[in-house]
């Protein structure tokens, strides 16, 4: 426990609770994301979209994503465009980083004592092998993902979350990078922050209700400081 306290006093907290989405919030990812949907798409001779729809539906789980960003082809071909997107992704997972100050942030939380959680698009088996890739495993007390869940913007994450680590709605606060994240905290109750670092422009994340934007993590840490 830290003898000077990041984050503020236990008795004086807002929130118990801080759940992250992983891709583009976490994990600088956006760019990958978007380059292996376009390249699935080119191996299957399909149209490709533009960087801002394949960028539009990061967050999602693989299904939805694919979906939403192609969906001018039949649905037989998505089994074959979802394999072609992972194998891409797969190349290139291990070259991927964590935004620059997250985990000293992340450790910061932890130290503070605060739960930390995550509620991604991501297959577990995906999120796992970040975790172990990146040492932050042991971070968070409590994940979920979209293969084992709900996609955003469902509810059902954040509030399995809930009853997992039984701390209400209330006390839990959603940062993310793209309205898929907002939407779902809004769906269940939960405040939100958006960063607007991630696959999401600033316009379109104003469109769904969080309690602040920050452009970068040293900006959304000094947020958390001041209103945890």
């Amino acid at each position: 426990m830290s003898q000077i306290r990041q984050f503020g006093d236990k008795s004086d907290r807002r929130y118990d609770l801080i759940v992250w989405d992983w891709d583009g919030t976490i994990m600088d990812s956006t760019p990958t994301i978007v380059h292996c949907i376009q390249q699935a798409c080119r191996d299957l001779g399909f149209k490709e979209p533009d960087d801002a729809l394949a960028s539009s539906v990061i967050g999602l789980g693989i299904q939805d994503s694919l979906r939403r960003a192609v969906p001018w082809i039949e649905p037989a071909h998505f089994p074959k465009l979802t394999d072609r997107f992972r194998y891409h992704y797969l190349a290139k997972d291990h070259e991927l980083d964590l935004f620059v100050g997250i985990r000293e942030l992340l450790e910061n939380l932890r130290e503070d004592q605060y739960l930390l959680g995550v509620a991604t698009g991501k297959s577990r088996v995906g999120l796992d092998r970040s975790l172990k890739h990146h040492q932050i495993g042991h971070l968070f007390h409590e994940t979920r993902t979209a293969d084992e869940s709900f996609s955003k913007p469902h509810p059902g994450m954040l509030l399995e979350l809930s009853d997992v680590t039984q701390v209400p709605t209330r006390r839990m606060l959603m940062i993310g990078d793209t309205t898929h994240d907002l939407d779902m905290a809004a769906n269940a109750g939960v405040d939100a922050v958006a960063v607007t670092y991630g696959a999401h422009p600033p316009d379109t994340l104003k469109t769904s209700p969080s309690l602040a934007h920050v452009d970068d993590v040293a900006q959304l840490s000094q947020w958390l400081k001041q209103n945890l």
